[in-house]
C-alpha cells in the first residue's frame, strides 16, 4: 500500500466509525424520548388474598399444628433420622436412605 492509499482507507475508516457512533447516539436518544412519552402508571395484578385458614395435608383431617411466637416449631408428624438407631434396626426397622457408596481413592501420586 502506498501512503495515499494508507491515508484514504483511515479516513474512510474514521468515516465509518463516525457514522456507526452517530447511528447507535439517535438509536438511544429516539428510545428514551419513547420512554418518557409512555404513561408511567402501569396497572399492576394483584393475585387474591390467601385464605385464613391453612390447607390440610393429605391424610390428616385437623390441619397442622398452631405455631406459637417465640416457642420451637411445630413439627407434624415428628422428624424421623434417616438411619434408625441400632435398636430400631434389631425391631425390623430399614433406613430411610439407601448405604452411600464407599469412598474410591487411587494410589499415591509418585514424584
Amino acid at each position: 500500500m502506498t501512503p495515499n492509499e494508507r491515508k484514504r482507507a483511515l479516513r474512510l475508516d474514521l468515516v465509518l466509525a463516525g457514522i456507526m457512533v452517530a447511528v447507535g447516539l439517535t438509536m438511544a436518544g429516539v428510545s428514551l424520548a419513547q420512554l418518557q412519552s409512555r404513561d408511567s402508571r402501569m396497572a399492576q395484578t394483584t393475585s387474591p388474598p390467601a385464605a385464613t385458614t391453612p390447607s390440610v395435608p393429605a391424610g390428616n383431617d385437623n390441619g397442622p399444628a398452631e405455631s406459637k411466637p417465640g416457642g420451637t416449631r411445630p413439627t407434624t408428624p415428628p422428624p424421623e433420622p434417616a438411619r434408625p438407631d441400632a435398636e430400631a434396626q434389631k425391631k425390623g426397622a430399614s433406613p430411610a436412605l439407601p448405604a452411600a457408596p464407599a469412598e474410591k481413592m487411587g494410589e499415591p501420586v509418585q514424584k
